[in-house]
């Protein structure tokens, strides 16, 4: 067996290959503007204010257009979609570049561009997302997910950001060019990929009926229902901590921005490492197992963070957060596409990621009021205490989800 078999089994289907390559020439230039977008933004301007207002533009759009781009998605040509958006994307570079180049960039342009390029890839992530469940066997999501995962993690927060930074040392207007280049070939690679046939679906209806439509699905759901309140509240508790990490690192544990980079590093590595080894953890546990397993570690996390003062403990911690939360990413993702019918795949995944942003955002709002009023550990305890209160309410939910994937793999 060569290489490329091992990392991309043949059962996953050689379009998935073509969708996967598209995904990470993608993904390499999306962890480019990661490291390139910052260090723009900072050459425009010295206040923190429209810093973390950069920061807050690559959410917002998910809050704002998910739902919408969700059931567009659902209603339209989806490859279509995904080429549409990623050219809006490369256009919208395109002006970017030019007004570097020329001298007429400024603070407020790159935040405008930074809010369309932000709207666009709601727009091309929704409809992508919905194409890996018309590709790939139920029985096979995991490991499908899986490769997408590790992708990810290795292109787009590993090697990107350093490629980002290096491309910003050789001149402003590079690495967005570098970027718009990327876009330009995963296009060029994802219209390659040959989809099954989908039934079209009417446009009579308005989107805001196709939304209502896909919540009401989700609601009567009871397995997508769990897991997507799961997700929505773990994010409230996981934001509320991960949003002063920052702060925790360089003041409570006198780490040095060096120290704080290698925290986020162990988790990326952590991460690396567990969904490479994904398929074997699908076939040795149940899925019982390994969802609560994620959660529990995620609440105990917060715990150990709470009352932590060493460096190491806290790199070890960050590097097992990697470990089991992609893990646990893997798994929901695969069991969501596994349950959810294709003409719902659009909507009910963007609800997913509608809840992922808006958890975090207001978990990170909880967080910086709690660390101003009792210290820097104390989003930590909040998280701690939240995680677990979840965890209680839920539990008894979880075998409904085990359930509901046993009866799609069943019918598979």
């Amino acid at each position: 067996m060569g290489i490329l078999d091992r990392l991309v089994p043949p059962r996953l289907g050689r379009e998935f290959r073509k969708l996967l390559g598209a995904f990470y020439i993608g993904q390499l230039g999306d962890g480019i503007a990661l490291a390139a977008g910052p260090l723009l933004v900072a050459s425009q301007t010295d206040s923190a204010v429209l810093v973390a207002l950069a920061a807050a533009l690559q959410r917002v759009p998910w809050l704002l257009f998910g739902l919408h781009a969700g059931a567009i998605a659902d209603r339209l040509d989806r490859m279509r979609v995904v080429v549409a958006a990623n050219t809006v994307r490369i256009g919208v570079l395109a002006v970017l570049v030019g007004s570097i180049a020329t001298g007429l960039v400024n603070v407020w342009l790159v935040l405008g561009t930074m809010f369309a390029l932000g709207v666009a890839e709601v727009f091309a992530d929704s409809a992508h997302a919905t194409l890996l469940p018309m590709l790939v066997e139920k029985p096979d999501l995991g490991a499908a997910n899986a490769r997408t995962m590790g992708g990810f993690l290795v292109i787009n927060q590993l090697a990107g950001a350093p490629v980002g930074a290096l491309l910003y040392g050789l001149g402003a207007a590079v690495p967005f060019g570098a970027q718009a280049l990327t876009l330009a070939l995963a296009v060029v690679l994802v219209r390659r990929v040959c989809l099954p046939p989908m039934p079209a679906r009417g446009t009579d209806t308005h989107v805001l009926q196709d939304v209502r439509e896909g919540l009401a699905w989700l609601w009567r759901n009871p397995a997508v229902r769990t897991l997507a309140l799961t997700i929505l509240l773990f994010n409230v508790t996981w934001g509320a901590a991960w949003g002063v990490l920052v702060l925790y690192a360089t003041d409570l544990l006198g780490m040095s921005e060096v120290g704080f980079g290698l925290m986020t590093t162990m988790t990326a590595i952590g991460g690396i490492i567990s969904t490479l080894s994904y398929d074997r953890i699908e076939r040795r546990f149940s899925l019982a197992a390994v969802m609560k397993t994620c959660l529990v570690s995620e609440t105990l996390m917060h715990l150990v963070l709470a009352v932590n003062r060493s460096q190491v403990v806290a790199l070890v911690v960050m590097f097992l957060f990697g470990a089991y939360a992609f893990v646990w990413g893997t798994l929901s993702n695969a069991v969501r596409q596994r349950v959810t019918p294709t003409e719902f795949q659009g909507r009910v995944g963007s609800v997913y990621r509608v809840g992922l942003f808006g958890g975090l955002v207001v978990g990170q709002l909880l967080g910086g009021a709690i660390a101003d009023v009792s210290g820097l550990a104390a989003p930590y305890w909040f998280a701690f205490a939240g995680s677990a209160l979840v965890l209680a309410l839920l539990w008894r939910q979880l075998p409904l989800v085990v359930h509901a994937d046993e009866e799609a793999l069943a019918g598979s």
